[in-house]
């Protein structure tokens, strides 16, 4: 009965979720188990992305793969909620930890209107499953997490993200 239990889970994290790990290194401090961590990010150019550009906005990271599948179906979402949030005081980066090559090759083949970026430490903020979204409040505070697909464009998240953005920090 354990073995039947412990071969449903496996197989509900493959259905809903895919694994990711990978680097490491110090951007935006998040709490994750009582510990401050970094998100260090690189334009497709290879360039630091400093977070410190977006203060007074609010950021949503959306962590994803090529070879993830939930990550894909999600993009039109997140892509339909940027557009109706287009002239609000957010912003969407895209990060994966795939080579900058795979990432562009990507979006080259996909025409979202997306801000892709690298996430140089992943496995230190302990995501598990991709995708996977965090959004900050204007002042940097982590606001939200969520491991797993959502539909973005969905009437209450877009409620969600407005409350998040109007909120006076």
């Amino acid at each position: 009965m354990i073995i039947l239990r412990n071969i449903i889970v496996v197989l509900l994290f493959g259905l809903f979720g895919c694994n990711e790990v990978e680097q490491n290194k110090p951007g935006l401090k998040t709490k994750n188990d009582h510990e401050a961590i970094r998100i260090i990010l690189k334009d497709l150019n290879d360039q630091s992305v400093s977070l410190e550009k977006y203060k007074r906005k609010v950021i949503f990271i959306n962590f994803w793969a090529t070879w993830c599948k939930p990550c894909i179906e999600e993009m039109p979402t997140i892509a339909a909620a940027q557009d109706s949030l287009q002239h609000a005081e957010i912003i969407f980066l895209l990060a994966s930890n795939e080579s900058t090559d795979q990432i562009k090759e990507f979006r080259d083949n996909h025409h979202y209107k997306f801000n892709y970026v690298r996430i140089e430490n992943i496995e230190e903020l302990n995501i598990e499953v991709l995708p996977a979204t965090f959004i900050f409040s204007k002042s940097g505070d982590l606001v939200f997490s969520e491991m797993g697909y959502r539909k973005w464009n969905e009437k209450d998240n877009i409620d969600t993200l407005l409350k998040i953005i109007n909120k006076n920090d």
